[in-house]
């Protein structure tokens, strides 16, 4: 298990400088404290409230994207590795949004977000093509797609989440959470156990033994000024067979990733999650990143996983559709309905679910794909089923279940 992110949530009117610096010094403090732990921590990263809190009334395009710069610019200065911008959200100016796919370019280690549901107000529709026009300009931006690993759209997903692209704050006050890579705990919990609640039971009982450690960190690193927001111990994979989720559903009893069965393991797994006790914030889901998780890649190149089973499996497992590779004439009218069905999924069952679509330019569903990035799985591009939504702009009318 590593600590992927330490995340400082910045509160709302503070300046570009002052918040770089404050979480600067933090986390340099935070870092060496885990380390110290005995505990790898990958990156720490910095998170803004939504952009109505941080971009003044009235600001121009041009200003979004100088402000966007110079946020990037001193979070470097200071050490901190990643900072997420904070959400567009329904009423935002529109034109702010359509600013994003310039923001994205002209930036390397700023993220972006668009909101488009939630559990108050329902799916927004008209934002939801915001989002999807998004994916679809920022596509062409860098080789590979990869400006879209830094863009999500975000459906019901409240502020503490220390995951980027979904971490936002909600600006009361500075605050810090932790995001886990702790695949490799379930497929330690799940090899050789003579049934799955016995794995269940081993699960928990290593998140809970590992959080303790951390939780016990944290609450020495808060103070009068940071906050501890929790731990979120969501199933986030790596590329490799020890730390692979598609692996764990597979040893216990699926036959295929995606096939029928795969929501029933996914379910096994997080039910098993809502168990831990301990402080937590965000997911504590199941991550099914189809490029992060070299058994979800291949099967997803075999064709035995599908947009649609992700999807389903979002209804009881995870955090929506994840690092999905889509052919690279895909277009805005094409992800909509999807978007529309996430954002149906988590504002009815009241859960936060994200979409990271990137349509990989030049492309065609089944073609190979090679990356030189060690958080990449080789897989091939996905088919994105054909629909369109014939439907108006305005709100849909979902709430959440009682």
């Amino acid at each position: 298990m590593k600590v992927r992110s330490i995340t400082a949530f910045a509160p709302a009117g503070v300046s570009i400088d002052d918040a770089a610096t404050a979480a600067g010094e933090f986390l340099v403090r935070a870092r060496a404290a885990v380390g110290a732990g005995g505990i790898e921590v990958q990156t720490v990263r910095l998170a803004l409230p939504p952009l109505r809190n941080v971009v003044r009334d009235g600001a121009r395009p041009r200003e979004l994207v100088e402000f966007a710069e110079r946020l990037e610019h001193a979070c470097a200065e200071h050490a901190v590795d990643y900072v997420s911008l904070g959400p567009w959200q329904p009423g935002d100016p529109e034109l702010l949004a359509g600013t994003l796919p310039e923001v994205l370019g002209r930036t390397s280690r700023l993220f972006a977000t668009i909101s488009f549901a939630t559990a108050d107000k329902g799916v927004d529709t008209r934002s939801a093509h915001l989002a999807a026009d998004t994916i679809v300009a920022a596509a062409p931006l860098e080789p590979d797609g990869f400006a879209n690993l830094r863009f999500a759209a975000l459906a019901n997903v409240g502020p503490g989440t220390p995951f980027l692209p979904a971490a936002w704050s909600s600006g009361d006050g500075w605050s810090f959470a932790m995001a886990m890579e702790c695949a490799d705990l379930a497929r330690t919990a799940f090899t050789d156990v003579p049934d799955l609640q016995a794995g269940a039971d081993e699960l928990v009982g290593l998140i809970e033994e590992h959080g303790r450690t951390l939780a016990g960190i944290a609450e020495g690193l808060a103070d009068e000024r940071f906050r501890f927001g929790g731990l979120d111990f969501s199933l986030a994979p790596f590329p490799r067979n020890a730390d692979s989720v598609g692996a764990t559903l597979e040893s216990m009893g699926v036959e295929a990733c995606g096939l029928p069965g795969t929501t029933a393991a996914s379910a096994v797994l997080t039910t098993a999650l809502g168990r831990v006790r301990l402080p937590l914030t965000g997911f504590n889901g199941l991550f099914l990143p189809v490029l992060e998780d070299d058994r979800l890649a291949v099967r997803a190149a075999e064709g035995d996983l599908r947009l649609e089973d992700l999807l389903l499996a979002s209804a009881v497992c995870g955090t929506g559709l994840d690092t999905v590779p889509l052919p690279g004439e895909t277009t805005a009218e094409d992800l909509v309905p999807w978007l529309l069905d996430l954002g149906a999924l988590a504002v009815r069952l009241d859960k936060p679910l994200t979409a990271r679509l990137m349509p990989m330019p030049g492309l065609e569903a089944g073609d190979p794909l090679e990356f030189d990035f060690p958080f990449f799985a080789a897989g091939a591009v996905m088919d994105l089923a054909s629909a369109r939504w014939t439907g108006s702009r305005e709100p849909l009318p979902i709430r959440p279940r009682r």
